[in-house]
């Protein structure tokens, strides 16, 4: 389960005595030489002194040293864990880089891939194989990006520096029993900076309260078993309160004149109080069928705010929200799972006249920039902070504002330059 630490107000961390190293790298074909790293003694001393704390834990003497005995940390997940955004992420941008055409193909076929595991997964959870699949699918983008930093370094490094050290030396120790267990190798157990693993991105003592053996083979494998992962992602939101048969929520439509101020998922009302003011569903549909009743409380979400599109959510959507808490993932799963399942998009338009982009139409804007020459990776529809700065400078030639952003307008506008130079050179 992905953590998003870098949201929290964690402040800034020097880290004392950090081990400097030297690396030369001519070009790509040349080898790769780093310079023999000194003893971090102060980590090891740390070690040392977590493992009391650690056998008391459950983990034998013999799993600590086995795996503590030659581990070195890595500093750069401090930077991680103290860094501050420089550009924030609008809704509208979120969403259109999650849920999108080929997110929405790729997890349809994975459902006819994995139909019989999923129906035996919702028989005895009680949550539907579409949103399973969605949490799949915006955590790894179904299995494809789970992560690559070895857990037992990054977890080691954050137990000893930085803040939240009681957090991550208990993920640390949680780790180490996993892998005490046997339910997954040492060079399995990759992930996140922060921690999170396999298909559907656990946390480790998530892991050990969660994870299900579902295929019977004695381990409980997220890593490479896809299994156990769906599995284990619907034992958790069934743990997280999931109510079997009921929605996670849907659009509405909300008359003018209902009093919007202080509204939000958490202040839930019964059912028949949105009714009485006049609430419809967007797509026309009766707000009461299923097991809703009148009674249900549901809590009025505006994701936009009150100029943009509106929905009544119920337990489910709170249950969505454990897995991450953050709003904007919450809905990014239970729209995904909307649209996996045949639903129309979102109706009402976004308060925005730049609206996002599919993952496709960034990698056209990064294949653009990589063409003008700007040092941004791989053209992988990821956009970090490389390609921000490069779009930045490029909206500045344009005469657009320098938002870094790349949305509808940013690609309008350099599909225009493209259409401008071939007509030239015509």
């Amino acid at each position: 389960m992905k953590k998003q630490l870098s949201l929290l107000s964690l402040g800034l961390f020097a880290i004392s005595g950090a081990v400097a190293q030297t690396t030369e790298v001519t070009n790509s074909n040349s080898a790769v030489e780093i310079s023999a790293l000194p003893i971090d003694t102060s980590f090891n001393t740390c070690m040392n002194n977590l493992r009391p704390e650690a056998i008391a834990s459950g983990i034998s003497s013999a799993t600590f040293d086995r795996y503590t005995q030659n581990l070195t940390p890595d500093y750069s997940v401090i930077d991680k864990l103290n860094y501050q955004p420089e550009f924030s992420t609008p809704i509208w941008d979120y969403l259109s880089g999650l849920v999108d055409a080929e997110r929405i193909e790729t997890g349809q076929q994975k459902l006819s891939q994995y139909q019989n595991v999923l129906r035996r997964v919702s028989a005895i959870y009680g949550v539907p194989a579409e949103t399973v699949v969605a949490v799949w699918g915006v955590e790894s983008n179904f299995g494809d990006i789970s992560g690559k930093y070895p857990l037992l370094q990054s977890l080691g490094t954050l137990s000893c520096n930085g803040r939240r050290q009681s957090y991550f030396r208990s993920e640390f120790f949680a780790a180490l029993r996993i892998l005490q267990r046997g339910d997954v190798t040492e060079s399995q157990l990759k992930g996140s900076w922060a921690g999170a693993f396999g298909h559907t991105q656990f946390m480790p003592s998530t892991y050990e309260r969660l994870a299900v053996d579902f295929d019977g083979d004695g381990r409980r494998d997220l890593v490479s078993n896809v299994d156990d992962a769906l599995a284990s992602t619907a034992n958790f939101l069934k743990s997280a309160g999931w109510q079997t048969g009921m929605p996670w929520g849907f659009e509405v439509s909300v008359p003018n004149n209902v009093n919007l101020t202080g509204q939000s998922r958490r202040n839930k009302k019964p059912l028949s109080d949105w009714i009485a003011q006049g609430l419809t569903r967007i797509d026309g549909r009766p707000i009461l069928q299923g097991q809703l009743t009148t009674a249900t409380p549901a809590g009025l979400f505006m994701p936009a705010g009150t100029q943009g599109p509106k929905f009544l959510v119920f337990k489910n959507f709170d249950a969505i929200y454990g897995y991450n808490a953050a709003e904007s993932y919450a809905l990014a799963i239970a729209y995904l799972s909307d649209r996996l399942s045949g639903q129309p998009p979102i109706q009402t338009p976004w308060p925005t006249d730049d609206p996002g982009t599919s993952r496709a139409e960034r990698r056209e804007i990064q294949h653009d920039l990589l063409a003008k020459g700007y040092d941004i990776g791989q053209a992988d529809g990821l956009i970090g902070d490389k390609t921000k700065q490069a779009i930045q400078q490029e909206q500045i030639k344009m005469g657009l504002s320098p938002t870094g952003r790349a949305g509808q307008v940013f690609l309008t506008a350099i599909r225009q330059q493209q259409a401008n130079q071939i007509m030239k050179s015509n």
